[in-house]
């Protein structure tokens, strides 16, 4: 769990940075992602999966997709990260086919979708490499609920896979 929240708040420090405060992101971001994973991975099951990238027992990558979140879109792929010395080596995309084959075994419907912040082009353009066409755009929420967590009124983008199928190639 250590790992997976390690890399999650490195993430947000490197990509989210401008969306969310500095104050927050400088801060212990890592107890907060610790404290979310713990739940998590507690409650991982029936209705979620976490996938892991391990390289030499480190955590390179990992993805979470929750199963049947949205009635209208499908699984939701909540997180996908990979570590910034594991990027272009195929983690990703071995993460987001991992995924989609996960939905496509367990969801109800093979459809899948996530948010991805407007300022991450670089995510947008994984996405898009892999099929994902963007539907909509929406504020993005505070971390935990706390408004204070946000920088402005950043924007998220709705990234979408009708057939989940197709990215588990």
């Amino acid at each position: 769990m250590d790992g997976v929240a390690g890399l999650h708040a490195a993430s947000w420090r490197r990509f989210y940075r401008g969306a969310y405060s500095d104050a927050y992101l400088d801060g212990d971001v890592v107890a907060d992602r610790r404290e979310v994973w713990s739940s998590r991975l507690a409650e991982s099951g029936v209705d979620s999966a976490t996938i892991l990238a391990e390289v030499g027992g480190e955590v390179a990558g990992f993805a979470h997709v929750k199963f049947d979140e949205d009635p209208a879109w499908g699984a939701l792929l909540d997180n996908l990260h990979v570590s910034p010395a594991h990027q272009r080596q195929g983690i990703g995309s071995g993460l987001i086919s991992r995924a989609a084959r996960a939905v496509v075994e367990r969801a109800a419907a093979p459809s899948l979708y996530l948010w991805v912040l407007e300022l991450n082009t670089a995510a947008q353009a994984f996405y898009a490499a892999h099929g994902g066409r963007c539907a909509e755009r929406a504020l993005v929420r505070p971390p935990g609920g706390v408004p204070g967590r946000l920088r402005g009124q950043p924007v998220k983008l709705r990234f979408v896979w009708a057939d989940a199928r197709l990215l588990d190639a």
